[in-house]
């Protein structure tokens, strides 16, 4: 029932959704450059730079650590205990729980992921034991988020190019090695290990840092625009988030009816996967150095200071692709994780038009404030003087990330 079905994201394409594709196109390209305009003209000093980052992250609640034990305690058995078939719960609970759901997650109790993570609580207990709390050796800096980058492409290439990415083997062995590899570099390097290499952890801090109600582990009502620029600008940011937004768009074009006609090698489905990641930031490195009156060193510092802008797009995208997913096969895997024979109510796909404006609202939402993010923080990295043309390459991509967001999404 769930590995079975599980690669089937959303509800098919534009002929299933009443907005008529170029409606909508033509509706996020006109949102996105009004807002611009609209910015350029009322908006012309920076309002969103004037918080700092905490030094220190509050400690971690006990209580938090050991239902995050315990739900990975359920996970584990569900995947290895349960039998080789499509009643294994435990491919579900990896594919919608943890990697859909972390967004949702993360945008509504922050970075809650840092309690929860059990391979934390292990390095913790092991680096009590050994007088070693923060591990046997630094982390080395110039490694930034390049291991997170490199497990985020393993777990991708795992559920969208694998020869059968619903196999219980093959996830099996995924899953072995993530959890050894997790431990093991906990251990040595202590829970800086967490912070820069843990992809699923990495990944629930930069969507948390969009969070409206969690601020710095504390719950508070704030704009998360002043909480988005304090991602740690380290080597590999734009290639994690390039990751994140290459590869749910590659989900997207591989559903396609051009895609699934073609009979492809593993080999060809993974060089596309790359391919997506690549362009994505390869464009995005293109449009953020567009700009004059700058010395080769700052303009290659543009990226990773503009790098924060593409959140809202990874997160509004992913929301828009994978809602009906995560609402609807979400229930059946939490249905086979505690042996239920509950009917799923597919709520969103028999209410097309409600599902049709929640995918053009998240990714037009998404695309709008990270126009916004990306005008506030070029108010403070670009010279005065280029201000403004010095941010059309990145009006110019934001427009064209819409364009292909919406055509994956509504025509294929």
């Amino acid at each position: 029932m769930i590995a079975a079905d599980f690669v089937t994201h959303g509800v098919g394409g534009s002929t299933d959704l009443p907005i008529p594709f170029l409606y909508a196109m033509v509706g996020a390209s006109w949102a996105l450059t009004i807002s611009f305009a609209v910015l350029a003209l009322a908006w012309r000093e920076p309002r969103f730079d004037a918080e700092p980052n905490p030094a220190d992250p509050p400690p971690r609640r006990p209580w938090l650590a050991v239902e995050g034990a315990l739900l990975t305690g359920l996970f584990l058995v569900a995947l290895f205990a349960r039998p080789d078939d499509a009643t294994n719960g435990g491919i579900g609970a990896l594919y919608v729980l943890v990697w859909v759901g972390l967004v949702p997650l993360a945008l509504v109790a922050g970075h809650v992921w840092r309690d929860l993570s059990p391979w934390r609580t292990i390095q913790s207990l092991v680096g009590r034991l050994s007088g070693r709390p923060n591990g046997l050796v630094a982390y080395p800096r110039r490694l930034g988020y390049w291991p997170a980058v490199v497990g985020l492409l393993a777990f991708v290439w795992l559920e969208l190019a694998s020869p059968d990415p619903g196999d219980v083997g093959a996830v099996r062995v995924w899953v072995v090695g993530y959890v050894a590899v997790t431990i093991i570099g906990g251990v040595v390097f202590g829970p800086r290990w967490y912070d820069r290499a843990d992809p699923f952890d990495v990944y629930s801090a930069v969507v948390a840092r969009l969070s409206p109600f969690v601020r710095d582990g504390r719950w508070a009502l704030h704009n998360p625009l002043r909480t988005l620029p304090q991602i740690p600008i380290e080597p590999g940011l734009v290639a994690l988030l390039a990751t994140l937004l290459g590869s749910t768009a590659y989900d997207s074009f591989s559903a396609s009816a051009f895609w699934q006609s073609k009979s492809l090698s593993v080999l060809a489905h993974s060089l596309t996967l790359l391919g997506f990641c690549l362009v994505v930031a390869a464009l995005f490195q293109l449009a953020s150095r567009a700009t004059g009156g700058v010395t080769p060193e700052e303009r290659a510092a543009l990226p990773g200071k503009l790098a924060h802008s593409l959140v809202p797009i990874v997160v509004g995208y992913i929301l828009a692709h994978y809602v009906t997913y995560l609402v609807e096969k979400g229930q059946a895997v939490v249905f086979a994780l505690v042996g239920s024979d509950a009917e799923v109510s597919y709520v969103l796909s028999t209410h097309t038009s409600t599902l049709a404006a929640l995918k053009v609202s998240f990714v037009v939402t998404g695309h709008v404030l990270a126009v916004v993010a990306a005008h506030d923080r070029a108010l403070v990295v670009l010279p005065r003087a280029h201000r403004l043309s010095g941010q059309m390459g990145m009006l110019l991509l934001m427009v064209t990330y819409t364009f292909t967001g919406l055509f994956l999404l509504f025509s294929v």
